[in-house]
């Protein structure tokens, strides 16, 4: 975990500006899809341009934007929508165009409405370009053709093809500068207003930062090099080959792909794509065999149909192999050590705050009878959730770590910690895991609830098949779920400190307890107790980015000093031992 790193100002700003822009993405867009409402795209991207603007009256911090978009479009990477690239170069590339025409002629209502003119074209830029890109220049060539087949059967004459094109990109410019517009008006309203009534539907602390953890496929730089490979192979044969050679190779690549990303295929189940598949097959086999006199060639025709075709689904299912493969912790810890080292905390910032967001959007059914207001309520949020952030920033989460070889009395230690701290009414959750022994011999583990004193089996050097094994030790599924229970922040919303016994190789591979410490480690409000084996200690600290612990080895301390030192170190200040 990063969040207990601290995060500068101008990021924590883009953080929630970013999740402002994404929650929008999420809820409208899937309300605009579900209702198949043309230029939907347009008016997810006047919202962002809408966003950016009136939150800068407030927030005038130079490099706003791109941050904002940057983090909005990284966390649209987890939209189930299998194709991802696209929707993200798209917001990425707004907020560039925006950033970039205010920082050329500054903040005023000029800049504001070319930012807004430039961000909305380029969606419609974008839409030109990905198709040219999916289907190869040879769907410019099926355009002119359409369009000189057009003419002729109705009769009408432009003085340039290319008419139709201006005349729908004037739509898109004028959709700018009203999304600009609205920014700006809703800019100086934020202005003026500094504190605005919001009701906020759910004001519990406890459940703010909850969030449930994102399943990820397993993922390989080895992959990576092989899907970018991969498509630039058969695109370079679809030029410089027969038709034999890049069917053959680009069929086999696709379904590699589809066996490593079934996620991937999800396009390909849609009508859409397989109407266009027969309308462009069909289209180029008439157009192109007719009314360009390829020797009536009606096979050369289905050939260059199959060939954009193939294309289309190369690039779509290629681009979503590839952002699948971009999830690998390697990419990740190389921003960690670049100049981007604020971008990972940032975004967990952001999708720490997103499903908070989510539940107090405004309905956006409405968004089409009253805009500007649905809108607006979004905008004036960014304040409220920014002093959120700030305030779980500001609190500093104590962590202790117990630590020595096996057999030095963690265990004991932590069961004498958590009777104490009952003792003085602290409440206490989370896992304590005794020793158990037969003749004197080690057999195994229990669990017991430190909550509730519960005890269930957990492990014995025997067992069957069907039971979970690591090392010498068979695991009780039960004895899993039980721990979990025991350590689920939905169960812990009393609870001041959570104890871990233990934290060990399983939770470093991220099994065991590691979801539970994630969640954990995520609510400052919550002192955690953790028991880890000495030559683990670095390791978990790293993967945890736990700051400050206090670390105390069984082997050289004394029991009555320890429970002092512990009191001191969770704020308890009071003196135990005279």
């Amino acid at each position: 975990m990063t969040l207990n790193k601290p995060l500068n100002d101008i990021w924590l700003k883009s953080a929630i500006l970013g999740c402002l822009w994404a929650s929008s993405e999420i809820v409208l867009g899937s309300f605009l899809h579900n209702l198949h409402v043309p230029l939907g795209s347009n008016f997810l991207t006047a919202i962002g341009i809408i966003l950016l603007i009136s939150v800068s009256y407030k927030w005038k911090d130079k490099g706003l934007f791109w941050r904002s978009g940057l983090i909005c479009a990284l966390m649209k990477s987890v939209s189930p929508s299998a194709v991802i690239f696209g929707p993200m170069i798209a917001i990425l590339s707004e907020a560039l165009l925006l950033e970039f025409a205010v920082l050329i002629f500054r903040r005023n209502m000029f800049a504001y409405i070319l930012g807004g003119i430039l961000a909305m074209s380029w969606t419609f830029i974008h839409k030109i370009s990905f198709f040219i890109l999916a289907y190869g220049f040879n769907l410019i060539s099926l355009y002119k053709e359409i369009a000189v087949f057009a003419q002729k059967q109705l009769n009408i004459t432009f003085n340039d093809i290319w008419t139709p094109f201006y005349v729908l990109w004037s739509v898109y410019v004028l959709m700018g500068i009203i999304s600009a517009v609205i920014g700006i008006y809703i800019g100086k309203k934020l202005q003026k207003d500094n504190e605005v009534s919001m009701s906020i539907k759910n004001n519990n602390q406890n459940n703010f930062f909850s969030k449930k953890g994102k399943s990820i496929a397993e993922t390989s730089l080895l992959w990576l090099a092989f899907d970018i490979a991969g498509m630039i192979a058969v695109l370079f044969l679809m030029n410089f080959s027969g038709w034999v050679w890049w069917s053959s190779t680009g069929l086999i690549i696709i379904i590699i792909w589809a066996i490593r990303y079934r996620r991937a295929l999800k396009p390909l189940k849609k009508p859409r794509f397989w109407i266009l598949f027969v309308l462009i097959t069909m289209l180029t086999s008439f157009l192109f065999t007719k009314f360009q006199n390829h020797n009536n060639d009606i096979l050369s025709g289905l050939i260059i149909g199959l060939q954009m075709n193939l294309r289309a689904a190369l690039i779509i299912i290629g681009f979503s192999a590839i952002g699948t493969e971009l999830t690998n912790p390697v990419i990740h810890n190389f921003f960690k050590r670049s100049s981007f080292s604020q971008l990972p905390i940032a975004l967990e910032v952001a999708f720490d705050t997103l499903p908070f967001v989510l539940a107090n959007i405004p309905d956006f059914k409405d968004f089409f009878k009253k805009p500007v207001t649905v809108i607006q309520q979004v905008v004036f949020q960014a304040d409220y959730w920014l002093r959120q952030v700030r305030t779980r920033q500001d609190k500093k989460q104590k962590i202790i770590i117990i630590t020595g070889n096996i057999g030095q009395g963690k265990t004991t230690l932590l069961k004498e910690i958590v009777d104490l701290l009952k003792q003085k009414e602290i409440r206490t959750g989370g896992i304590i895991s005794p020793r158990i022994f037969n003749d004197n011999i080690l057999i195994g583990y229990n669990l017991i609830d430190a909550g509730n004193n519960d005890q269930t089996l957990f492990s014995r050097t025997s067992g069957d098949e069907s039971m979970i094994r690591a090392g010498k030790y068979y695991f009780y599924n039960e004895g899993f779920e039980f721990g979990k229970r025991a350590l689920a922040i939905e169960n812990n919303k009393e609870s001041q400190v959570i104890v871990i016994d233990e934290v060990g190789f399983l939770e470093l591979d991220n099994k065991g307890w590691a979801f539970c410490l994630n969640t954990l480690i995520r609510h400052p409000d919550k002192s955690i107790i953790l028991v880890v084996r000495n030559s683990l200690v670095d390791n978990v600290i790293k993967k945890w980015s736990i700051s400050e612990p206090l670390i105390i080895e069984t082997e050289h301390d004394k029991s009555k000093n320890i429970l002092d030192i512990v009191f001191k170190h969770l704020n308890y200040n009071e003196k135990l031992f005279e």
